[in-house]
């Protein structure tokens, strides 16, 4: 007997229930049918896939490795489907815009951008600190467009098939409480900050690096590095424990400085990627790229440290 996915779907079901009696009821069999499948496939795969005894069902260690493949086969099959319906009924058209997105300027101005634009299209968004997984997801089919971000020129996450344009480059500023002795400063040396405490969100690519680096060309490595989500950064900043680097694009909140690193040590690269396979994909991305280059520099705009900054150095900001 061949195996197929309703098989995997069988052996998921006794595993999730506990027991074939409570599989059989789920799956809406009768409980000799669901047994004499169950043996077939067991004799297929070379051996018992469940220890089965009056308190139920418990996977063997060949079920548990076939279970570890179904756990990933079924919901592909499952995400193959959606998607081959999707593409069979939208020919060339999104149905709707499923965007991802790591923390940046954005993705709030394009998904305002792309509602005004065509009213009435879906727009999801979902947002990681992982620039790998929303690549993955877009891989996968699960993801219309990525927006994430890169050090310098450093290439996005490896996957096959991405396609992917800059939306903007920006330094990257550090932040200060303004009771910060430095705060009254134009732009600072980084090596001034070599005592600080910093502060930074998570993230998957090589900005630590990065950012190491940078340090050891400024002479000093840094004292100590919190990790920790975003309010918790701003709060420690606002209070005087630590520093952080930031996107020169950030909105300042109440108590802090944004202030320029001289010589523009760091730089940050905004990118919009999608896969070559998604043809609605690649008809759409032209708008959705001219959406996102608006929306990043409606976000330079708001930046008046970062708009007087760029009067000097005009060959950051956005791409023509």
């Amino acid at each position: 007997m061949d195996l197929e996915i309703r098989h995997l779907r069988i052996v998921h079901a006794v595993a999730e229930a506990g027991s074939v009696t409570k599989a059989a009821t789920r799956l809406g069999l009768a409980q000799p049918s669901l047994t004499a499948q169950l043996k077939r496939i067991e004799r297929s795969l070379g051996g018992p896939l469940f220890e089965r005894d009056r308190n139920g069902a418990r996977p063997t260690p060949l079920g548990e490795m076939v279970l570890a493949r179904a756990r990933v086969l079924l919901p592909a099959v499952r995400d193959l489907q959606e998607d081959a319906v999707r593409f069979a009924n939208t020919s060339v058209k999104l149905p709707g815009y499923r965007l991802g997105a790591t923390n940046g300027p954005i993705l709030g101005g394009l998904v305002e951008r792309l509602t005004a634009d065509q009213r009435g299209v879906p727009v999801t968004t979902r947002t990681s600190w992982s620039a790998g997984e929303l690549t993955a997801l877009s891989v996968a089919g699960r993801l219309d467009f990525v927006l994430l971000g890169t050090c310098g020129d450093s290439p996005p996450p490896p996957a096959e098939a991405m396609i992917w344009t800059t939306v903007g480059t920006d330094p990257v500023f550090v932040l200060l409480s303004e009771d910060h002795p430095l705060a009254k400063e134009k732009e600072l040396e980084l090596s001034r900050l070599a005592d600080e405490r910093w502060t930074v969100a998570p993230g998957d690519g090589c900005f630590a690096d990065c950012f190491a680096a940078a340090c050891a060309r400024a002479g000093f490595v840094p004292e100590s590095i919190y990790e920790t989500d975003v309010a918790t950064c701003l709060h420690l900043v606002g209070v005087g424990k630590a520093v952080a680097l930031c996107q020169a694009t950030f909105r300042l909140t109440s108590g802090l400085v944004m202030m320029p690193l001289a010589g523009a040590p760091l730089r940050w690269r905004h990118l919009l990627g999608w896969h070559a396979d998604s043809i609605g994909a690649r008809a759409a991305a032209p708008v959705v790229a001219a959406h996102a280059r608006a929306a990043y520099a409606d976000a330079v705009r708001r930046s008046a440290r970062y708009a007087d900054w760029l009067v000097t150095n005009p060959e950051y900001g956005a791409v023509p």
